[in-house]
C-alpha cells in the first residue's frame, strides 16, 4: 500500500494549525533495522515534522497558558501532543527526538532534507538557515513515493569569516566540539544575563536565514530550559 499524495497534504494541513511544516520523508531500505510503525510491525516511511522560525511559538504559548506551572518539559510535552493527535487521525505512530531510546533524528533529517551540520551542530538550512527545527516524526507501515531530495547549498561552506565559531565569551565552540561544561557555567554565571535573555550569541551572529529567527522571548525560553539541565 501506498501513502496518497492527498494522504500528505491532509497531514500538513493538520499541523499548519499548530504552525507546524513536514520537514520531508524518506522510505526505510528493505534490509534496515527500522523502528516500530502503528502495529509494532517495522515502519517502511517516515514524514520528519518540524518548523521554520518560530511560527508555532503563539500556539505552544496559548496551550501553556492553561498548564500547571509545574509541567515538566512544555515544549516536548506539546510537541507530543500535537503530533501524537495527528498521528491518531491518519494512522501513524508519532515519535519525538526526546524518546528514549533516542531515535537517529539527525540523521534521518540529514536524509530527508539533505542538510549538513553547521559547526554549531545545528542542520544548516539554505532558507531558514540555523532558525529551524524538528519536533518529531510520524513513522509509517505504507511506503511513501518521495522523491530524492535535492542537495542543498551548504551556506557554511561559503562562509569565509564564521562568526558562529567568535562571538562567545567562552569559546564554547570550537573544532574540538562543542564546551557543554564551560557554556552552561557561563550561562548560569553572573555574565550570561545576554545569554539568558537573547539566546546563543554564537547562533545569533550566523548571518543566514535572519529573517527566521526566534524572537527574544522564545530564545530565552530555550536557553531557561538548557540552564537547567
Amino acid at each position: 500500500m501506498i501513502l496518497s499524495r492527498g494522504t500528505i497534504d491532509g497531514i500538513a494541513a493538520a499541523l499548519a494549525v499548530q504552525g507546524l511544516i513536514l520537514r520531508g520523508g524518506f522510505r526505510f531500505a528493505s534490509d534496515e533495522a527500522a523502528p516500530a510503525g502503528l502495529s509494532g510491525s517495522p515502519a517502511k516511511s517516515a514524514l520528519l515534522v518540524g518548523q521554520a522560525g518560530a511560527a508555532p511559538w503563539p500556539y505552544f504559548q496559548h496551550w501553556l497558558e492553561r498548564q500547571p506551572q509545574s509541567i515538566a518539559n512544555p515544549l516536548d510535552t506539546w510537541s507530543r501532543e500535537v503530533l501524537g493527535a495527528v498521528a491518531q487521525e491518519f494512522g501513524a505512530r508519532a515519535v519525538s527526538p526526546s524518546d528514549r531510546p533516542y531515535l537517529p533524528f539527525q540523521q534521518w533529517a540529514m536524509r530527508a532534507e539533505g542538510l549538513k551540520p553547521s559547526p554549531l551542530g545545528i542542520l544548516m538550512h539554505p532558507q531558514y538557515g540555523l532558525w529551524h527545527a524538528y519536533r518529531g516524526a510520524l513513522l509509517f507501515e505504507e511506503e511513501i513515493l518521495l522523491p530524492e531530495p535535492h542537495k542543498a547549498i551548504h551556506l557554511c561552506d561559503t562562509c569565509a569569516e564564521k562568526p558562529c565559531m567568535k562571538s562567545c565569551p567562552v569559546d564554547a565552540y570550537s573544532e574540538q566540539g562543542f564546551a557543554h561544561e564551560a557554556c552552561l557555567g557561563h550561562v548560569r554565571g553572573p555574565r550570561g544575563g545576554p545569554c539568558r535573555t537573547g539566546g546563543c550569541l554564537d547562533r545569533n551572529a550566523c548571518p543566514y536565514g535572519t529573517d527566521y529567527r526566534y524572537p527574544p522571548e522564545a530564545q530565552a525560553f530555550h536557553m531557561a530550559a538548557f540552564a537547567r539541565l
